[in-house]
């Protein structure tokens, strides 16, 4: 089942896209206040794994750091979706049009003395996506 929520996001005023800017999605693993443009309307969607797949197959940007190795390449051994991770992720900025997908992950342990995770750690762990639209 698919939930959308929108809400107002306000804050400085921020110069608009110029309108031959092309429309960008990011993927990552949270929000933060300063990836917005000032105010802005932000839509909120639930995706399913196969709508995940079809967006990162038209192409995403990751904003994820190299320390979230081990959760990506859980969601990549579970899901068969690849995102690469950049030696150092990009400054997000985004504005009308431009959205971020954001994985979120339950019930995988800390990773103190090991690197990855194990088969069962992965099966037992439940994955949500979300992707958050600006307009």
């Amino acid at each position: 089942m698919r939930s959308t929520h929108q809400f107002h996001a306000h804050g400085s005023r921020a110069t608009g896209k110029n309108v031959v800017d092309i429309m960008k999605t990011y993927f990552g693993f949270a929000l933060a206040d300063s990836m917005f443009n000032g105010d802005c309307t932000i839509n909120r969607c639930s995706l399913s794994v196969e709508e995940v797949k079809e967006r990162v197959a038209r192409g995403v940007e990751s904003c994820c750091n190299p320390s979230h190795k081990a959760t990506i390449d859980a969601m990549t051994a579970r899901y068969g979706i690849e995102v690469a991770i950049p030696e150092t992720p990009p400054r997000v900025s985004l504005g009308s049009g431009d959205s971020v997908i954001v994985m979120g992950v339950r019930g995988l342990p800390r990773l103190t003395d090991r690197h990855e995770y194990t088969e069962e750690e992965i099966a037992k762990a439940s994955f949500l996506f979300a992707e958050y639209r600006v307009s």
